[in-house]
C-alpha cells in the first residue's frame, strides 16, 4: 500500500516520518515500475492505445481512488487528474510530446507535490516527495525505437476525460484524440439498455424526404411524467451514432450529468447555497417519446445558476446508417429547489438564441459536419410567448437545428449546409 503524506505542520518527529514515507514512496514506485504499479492499482484494465503513422499511444487515467493509492495524496481533491501515458516511437527520428496538447493548463511535477502548501500552512516543500513525483512525469522526447511512458498532472475532468495527445518530428505533426471512461460518477447515460431501447422491428431507415416529414411531425414540446404540459421546445435533431454523439459534446467542453443519488444532492445543495460551480448536476427529467430524456449534457458557466444544458432522446429511425435523435437545448439564467427534482431552472425566453449557440459551439470545436433546418416546434413571437411547465416564458421562431456530429474532427471551412428550410432573419 502507498504511503499516505501529511499536509499539517511538522514537528521534528513528524518531518522525520514524512521523509521516511516520502522514500518509501519512491522506493516502490522505482522497484516495481511505472508500468507495474499502473496495472496493480487496477486502471490499466482501462486504458486506450492507438497507433498513427509508426506512432503507438498508450493512455489510461486513474479515478481519485486509484490516484491517491499511486501517488499518496488526495490529488482530485486539490484540482488534479493524473494521466499516464506510454508512447513508441517507430519512426526514424526524435519525436517531441507536446504537453499542452494534452491540456494547456497541466501542473508540473514538481507543483503537483507541493499542492498541499498552497495555503503556506503545511511547512517547507518536501524534496524527497518532489523527486518521486518528477521520477514519474511523462518527458517530451522519446528517441526512435524507444518507449517512454510516465504521468501528465491535469486539470481535473470527471465522467469521461477528453483529451488530444500531440507529437512532432521534423517533417510531421501526428495527433491523437482520446476519450477515457473515469469511475467516480454516476452518469445518467450508462444506465441505459441501448441495445433494447427499441425492439429490432421497430427500427426504420428514413429516406431525405421522409426524414423531413418525420422530424416536422414529431412533437412540438416536452411533457411532464403524465404526458400532460407542454413544455420546453423540441427544436433539435441530432444524427449520429452513440460514439459520435457523445463525442462530439465531450470534444465541444459539454460535460456529462450525473443521475440523482445521495451524493449529487449534496453537491447540488451545496452549489446552490454557495453559488459555485457544479459541472456534473443532476437535471430535472422531461418527457418526450413516452419516457424521459435518455441523456443530458451541459456547459456550465460560473456557478450552477448560469448554464447550457441539453437534453436528447434517440428515436426508432436512422437515416444513411446513423440513429437521429430529437433533442431539447436551453439556457439556464437561474434556479431554484423543488421538492421533486432537486432544481429546476429558469430560462432565457430567447431559446432560439440558445440553439444557435450550439450550432456555433459544436462547429468551432470541429464537431460537426453538416447542419439543415425542419420546421416542427410551431413560432411563438416575443410579444406572444409560450410557457413551459415550470411558468417560464419563451419565443421560438418554431424551426429545429438539424446537426450531423462527428467524433473525428471537421474543419470549419468544410462544414456543408443542406438547404432544406430557411428560418426567418432574425432581426
Amino acid at each position: 500500500m502507498t504511503p499516505q503524506v501529511s499536509f499539517h505542520t511538522p514537528s521534528p518527529l513528524h518531518s522525520l516520518v514524512s521523509i521516511v514515507l516520502a522514500a518509501l514512496l519512491q522506493c516502490a514506485m522505482a522497484v516495481a515500475g511505472e508500468e507495474e504499479n499502473a496495472k496493480a492499482s487496477g486502471f490499466m484494465s482501462r486504458a486506450q492505445q492507438q497507433t498513427t503513422e509508426g506512432i503507438t499511444v498508450t493512455a489510461a487515467v486513474p479515478s481519485a481512488e486509484e490516484a491517491k493509492k499511486l501517488f499518496g495524496l488526495p490529488l482530485y481533491k486539490q484540482g488534479v487528474q493524473p494521466v499516464w501515458l506510454e508512447i513508441e516511437n517507430n519512426r526514424s527520428a526524435r519525436v517531441s510530446f507536446l504537453a499542452v496538447g494534452l491540456d494547456p493548463q497541466y501542473f508540473t511535477p514538481i507543483e503537483t507535490a507541493n499542492l498541499g502548501n498552497r495555503d503556506g500552512r503545511s511547512g517547507p516543500a518536501d524534496p524527497i516527495l518532489e523527486q518521486a513525483f518528477f521520477s514519474q512525469r511523462m518527458g517530451s522526447f522519446v528517441e526512435p525505437g524507444e518507449k517512454r511512458s510516465g504521468f501528465v498532472f491535469s486539470a481535473l475532468d470527471e465522467g469521461t476525460k477528453a483529451f488530444n495527445i500531440d507529437i512532432i518530428d521534423h517533417e510531421v505533426f501526428i495527433g491523437f484524440t482520446f476519450f477515457v471512461s473515469v469511475p467516480g460518477l454516476h452518469i445518467d447515460h450508462t444506465t441505459v439498455d441501448w441495445e433494447n431501447l427499441y425492439p429490432e422491428s421497430e427500427y426504420q431507415a428514413l429516406t431525405e424526404s421522409e426524414f423531413i416529414e418525420v422530424m416536422e411531425g414529431q412533437v412540438c414540446c416536452t411533457t411532464d411524467k403524465k404526458n400532460a404540459g407542454s413544455g420546453d421546445p423540441v427544436n433539435l435533431v441530432i444524427v449520429g451514432n452513440h460514439r459520435e454523439v457523445f463525442y462530439a459534446f465531450i470534444r465541444a467542453g459539454w460535460d456529462e450529468t450525473e443521475t440523482i443519488t445521495k451524493s449529487s444532492m449534496w453537491k447540488t445543495a451545496k452549489s446552490f447555497v454557495g453559488g459555485g460551480e457544479y459541472r456534473y448536476s443532476p437535471v430535472s427529467g422531461l418527457y418526450v417519446l413516452g419516457r424521459p430524456q435518455d441523456v443530458a449534457f451541459q456547459k456550465a458557466r460560473d456557478n450552477i445558476h448560469e448554464r447550457n444544458h441539453l437534453r436528447l432522446w434517440m428515436t426508432p429511425y436512422t437515416y444513411e446508417g446513423e440513429h437521429i435523435w430529437l433533442g431539447q437545448i436551453s439556457r439556464d439564467i437561474g434556479i431554484r429547489f423543488t421538492t421533486k427534482t432537486i432544481t429546476t431552472h429558469k430560462i432565457d425566453p430567447d431559446v432560439d438564441e440558445t440553439r444557435e449557440f450550439l450550432l456555433e459551439d459544436l462547429a468551432y470545436s470541429q464537431s460537426l459536419r453538416k447542419l439543415a433546418y425542419v420546421e416542427g416546434v410551431g413560432a411563438a413571437p416575443i410579444d406572444e410567448p409560450r410557457g413551459n411547465l415550470t411558468g417560464d416564458p419563451y419565443f421560438t421562431d418554431g424551426y429545429r437545428l438539424v446537426l450531423w456530429v462527428t467524433a473525428k474532427p471537421v474543419d470549419l471551412g468544410d462544414l456543408e449546409v443542406v438547404n432544406w428550410k430557411t428560418p426567418p432573419d432574425r432581426r
